[in-house]
């Protein structure tokens, strides 16, 4: 599923930048959130420095309101359930075509980037160059 950004921030809308969730993803988030039973929690991605290969993926949930320069998505899971993934404006520059999808393998459950900028990456699968 494809995520456009509502009219918080429409000026990286119109620069074309913007991350794909899967529907596996999108109902994932909707259980943890269920799970946190916290009113108005959204999942923030992103990405900050460190980790061995210079950058590391941010995934985390927070009840806070979003910044006014963040983008904003606001995405349904298959139960039919509203739920938000915030992308900090900088963190978008890095993430840009990126798709958020979710892993169950018997090794690893988890929220997993495939991200088409990173040049190179650690062996962890954490940390990475763009």
């Amino acid at each position: 599923m494809s995520c456009n950004p509502d009219s918080t921030e429409a000026a990286s809308a119109k620069k074309g930048l913007g991350i794909t969730v899967t529907q596996a993803a999108i109902d994932a988030i909707g259980a943890q959130i269920e799970k946190r039973n916290v009113p108005g929690t959204s999942l923030r991605v992103g990405i900050r420095g460190g980790g061995c290969s210079g950058f590391s993926y941010v995934v985390e949930f927070f009840d806070a309101e979003p910044h006014a320069r963040d983008t904003v998505y606001d995405l349904t899971t298959s139960a039919g359930k509203s739920v938000r993934v915030v992308v900090d404006k900088k963190s978008l520059l890095y993430l840009n075509g990126s798709t958020l999808e979710w892993e169950k393998t018997l090794m690893r459950q988890g929220f997993k980037f495939v991200n088409p900028n990173v040049t190179s990456s650690c062996g962890c699968g954490s940390s990475f160059t763009v």
